[in-house]
Formats: C-alpha cells, sequence, structure tokens
C-alpha cells in the first residue's frame, strides 16, 4: 500500500508552549485529511528531531513523505541545515521519497492569511476604541 506522509518541520524553543501553534496545525491537517500520515518535527531543543519523524514516518510504510519548513522564510536554517537532513533521511530509508518544500511562509496564501488577521485585528482595535469613546 503507498501512503503520503508530512512532516511539519519547525524550529523549537525552550518554552513546550512554543510547540501548541504547530500542534493546532497537524491537527487540523489531520481532520482534514485522515488518510494522511502527519509528523511534527523540530531542529532544536524539542523532540522528535527529523530522524526521528521520519524514521516513524517510513515504519507507518510512507512512500512519499513531503517535508515542509514552517519558517516564515528561507535563512540559514533552511539553506545550510536542512538538505543534509533530508539527504541523510533518504540514505537511511532509500524506500521513501522525500521532498523538501520551500517555507510555508513563502506561500502566497500565507501572507494573504497574515494581512487578513493583521487587518482583522486592526479593525477589532478601531471597534474597541469607538466603544470606549
Amino acid at each position: 500500500m503507498q501512503s503520503d506522509g508530512l512532516i511539519l518541520f519547525a524550529h523549537g524553543a525552550r518554552d513546550p508552549r512554543w510547540a501548541a501553534p504547530f500542534e493546532a496545525v497537524a491537527a487540523r491537517i489531520r481532520a482534514q485529511r485522515p488518510q494522511l500520515q502527519v509528523q511534527l518535527a523540530f531542529l532544536e531543543l524539542m523532540t522528535p528531531d527529523l530522524a526521528t519523524a521520519g524514521a516513524t514516518l517510513a515504519a507507518a510504510g510512507c512512500r512519499r513523505v513531503q517535508v515542509l519548513p514552517m519558517f516564515l522564510g528561507t535563512g540559514g536554517h533552511l539553506r545550510r541545515d536542512l538538505p543534509p537532513m533530508v539527504a541523510q533521511l533518504q540514505a537511511q530509508h532509500p524506500q521513501v521519497q522525500w521532498q523538501l518544500q520551500a517555507a510555508v511562509g513563502e506561500h502566497p496564501l500565507v501572507g494573504e492569511a497574515m494581512a487578513a488577521a493583521a487587518l482583522a485585528l486592526l479593525a477589532d482595535a478601531s471597534t474597541a476604541g469607538q466603544e470606549r469613546a
């Protein structure tokens, strides 16, 4: 059986609450695509790391895995650190096709959503200011 997987790859932080938005994204994806295997992975400070998340998906029978960096832009980590990590996954799990995607923040929908959120906050602030007057 051919199975698809998705790794949402984030930076990581010392505060475990930092992961909550990424966990919420993963939960939304799982709800909308229950057949898709979804794992979170972190560059540092949090678990699982990319190798562990990738091994989990390979063991689950995934044959195609998209690695989606949950970064706003492509900086040093995505240019220098991530490609060799994905190459290591390919070497360790050659039966899986690993595809590294561009940073999610570079997708037009993300920019549109951020602009919409900013405008909604401005509208909410304006309405709250009018109610106080």
